[in-house]
């Protein structure tokens, strides 16, 4: 490398100096839970870290698409990134998993779960009691890859514990119903139902139809093939829920085109849907492989996945500092205790969080002079396990204060920024 050609690299290395992290903690808000003395996670959690960011910062509160709707987590993300438009999961999944996927292939969420038998279609479990392990659900998949047969090509690949991404090779219509019951997709909305749904074409095509029967005869053959796996024979004698369909929602057929966000951008995470939104507006990425669930303590595997989520991001931005513009860092596991309906689990992972990485991100920002972002794609009430429209609390660190004292649902609602929906995010941050 020429000496020219040094200097301009390293001008062009000042010039990227890091300016900004945003921080999603996933699901974190909440409401007022019984068990926590009737306050929130957040409240109820000791969190000297945030508080010191809340109180040397400002606060607000933020709706992700608006007051009315309870978004999934892809549409939530997507909106804090500037894009509103309804974008489907499942090729953003397909993306993030690293499955090669062309315009007109299938891509839907899918998920391992347990119903009583696919003729009621009662559904025990979507999520197998969050205990199948890593290496189950391997095999599990290898049976399903080997054994199906369709008329078209299909990949099935399990991603992390129940999770996994079906994509079904050819020219197909995107336009069903979800097959998982609590995502029922009708004219937009969703209801949540306890029986396994028929996937049922949304228009009178001939190929919306094909494509919703053959989503059909996948879910009904994963049954039959999954019912007399050994693994699940094994996993009942244990008193554990089988994994004994696949259940899919969120069906897509292209890939989307977002907007390019301004600055050079790196993603610090390891979630399919994360990863894959995150390429779609040309991120870098910075992954690794979420810790495998060896037995079946679901929460134990939680606490290390993001133990190691936090490890490697402060790794990762040390090496990063003087390369990129802006980071983005997920947390993901703060969602599951809402669904499962566990506040003290919540406050817990709240206060790791706290006490292992944002007494880092407090030291870094103002050492380095950068900017924190600090939101949440949504929030998963703990007393309705599930998300819903309420607002989520917005702190931004580096840019004057107000005199919020603590990061949380309450104390956003009086800080100085005020209401703010999802697309107002990036003008924070750029």
């Amino acid at each position: 490398m020429t000496k020219k050609r040094i200097n301009l690299y390293k001008s062009l290395m000042l010039i990227l100096g890091m300016k900004s992290i945003l921080i999603l903690i996933d699901g974190v808000a909440d409401r007022q839970c019984p068990a926590l003395g009737n306050k929130t996670p957040l409240e109820a959690a000791s969190t000297p870290n945030l508080d010191f960011l809340a109180e040397n910062g400002k606060q607000g509160y933020m709706y992700p698409i608006n007051e009315k709707m309870a978004p999934e987590s892809n549409n939530g993300i997507l909106a804090i990134f500037g894009e509103n438009a309804f974008i489907a999961r499942g090729p953003l999944e397909a993306l993030g998993a690293g499955i090669k996927f062309q315009r007109g292939d299938l891509a839907l969420r899918a998920n391992f779960a347990t119903i009583n038998n696919i003729k009621e279609g009662k559904i025990i479990d979507r999520r197998v009691g969050r205990t199948l392990t890593t290496k189950e659900a391997m095999i599990l998949a290898k049976d399903i890859n080997n054994r199906m047969r369709l008329p078209y090509k299909f990949i099935f690949k399990p991603t992390v514990q129940h999770r996994g991404v079906l994509v079904i090779k050819g020219g197909f219509s995107d336009n069903i119903t979800n097959t998982d019951p609590a995502y029922y997709r009708e004219k937009g909305t969703f209801k949540p139902q306890d029986i396994l749904q028929s996937s049922l074409p949304l228009d009178d095509e001939e190929n919306t139809a094909l494509s919703a029967n053959i989503v059909n005869e996948f879910v009904e053959q994963s049954y039959y093939i999954l019912k007399t796996n050994k693994i699940n024979a094994i996993r009942t004698e244990k008193g554990l829920l089988p994994a004994n369909t696949i259940i899919t929602r969120d069906a897509g057929t292209e890939l989307p085109v977002p907007k390019k966000l301004p600055g050079k951008w790196l993603y610090i995470g390891c979630m399919p849907l994360e990863i894959g939104i995150s390429k779609s507006f040309g991120m870098d990425i910075a992954s690794f492989a979420y810790p495998e669930l060896k037995n079946n303590d679901v929460y134990s595997n939680l606490y290390e996945g993001l133990r190691t989520t936090i490890e490697f991001a402060k790794r990762t931005l040390k090496w990063n500092l003087k390369r990129y513009e802006h980071a983005y860092i997920h947390l993901k596991e703060t969602d599951v205790p809402g669904h499962d309906n566990r506040p003290e689990e919540k406050k817990k992972m709240i206060e790791m969080i706290d006490k292992e990485f944002f007494s880092f991100l407090k030291e870094l920002a103002q050492k380095e002079k950068i900017k924190l972002i600090i939101t949440a794609d949504h929030s998963s009430v703990c007393s309705v396990k599930a998300h819903t429209s309420d607002a989520v609390p917005f702190l931004i660190f580096g840019e004057g204060k107000d005199s919020t004292k603590r990061f949380n649902e309450t104390d956003s609602k009086s800080g100085e920024i005020g209401k703010i929906y999802g697309k107002d995010v990036l003008k924070f941050i750029v």
